[in-house]
């Protein structure tokens, strides 16, 4: 290890627009990769549920006319 002690404890201090920049970078970052695994999982869902046969529905009862 080379390098002086101060370098290696001491981070260099960011100007309040690159912290601005890091954090939307590191922000669109986690949102990107939650919305790849969300659009993963519903394509996983579709084919599951599409690989299903038809439920049958039943034929619906008619109501009767209200008696007033």
């Amino acid at each position: 290890m080379t390098e002086p002690k101060d370098t290696f404890f001491k981070p260099e201090k960011l100007s309040p627009q690159a912290r601005a920049e890091q954090t939307t970078s590191v922000a669109r970052d986690i949102l990107e990769s939650e919305a790849a695994a969300r659009q993963k999982k519903t394509e996983k869902l579709r084919a599951l549920r599409l690989a299903q046969p038809a439920p049958e529905t039943p034929a619906k009862k008619s109501r009767a006319a209200k008696k007033t």
